[in-house]
């Protein structure tokens, strides 16, 4: 699996932070290491950005939450579940459509080994 420069820079910062870690936390603790991470690596990101839908002619506040957008161009979707199921691809899929962006990583720390956690997307 090949990755792009920013991929591969945000995937350096998950490996330490699940390093560090382990398995076996809540999501949103990986959340709070991974941005710890990548203000260290001076990579910008936002946090839990909204993300509303677009129907017809209004933007419509579903609820919808990115867990990590990277420089306007990355979506990171994390995870800590015993496996990534199909509803997840879906989930992550979905979030690029909305924010228009080529470009996801769907990051599943509830492994022993996060290389196998890792899903890349590109639309």
């Amino acid at each position: 699996m090949k990755f792009d420069e920013l991929s591969n820079k945000v995937l350096g910062c998950a490996i330490e932070v699940h390093r560090e870690l382990g398995p076996g936390l809540l999501e949103s603790t990986y959340e709070q290491c991974l941005a710890y991470e990548l203000n260290r690596a001076h990579i910008p990101f936002r946090l839990q950005l909204g993300l509303p839908v677009e129907y017809k002619d209004t933007k419509l506040d579903c609820g919808y939450r990115i867990d990590l957008l990277i420089d306007d161009q990355l979506i990171v979707e994390l995870k800590s579940v015993e496996q990534l199921l199909k509803i997840h691809e879906a989930q992550i899929l979905t979030y690029m459509r909305l924010a228009k962006v080529r470009v996801g990583l769907l990051i599943n720390f509830n492994v022993a080994v996060l290389k196998k956690g890792i899903k890349r997307f590109l639309l």
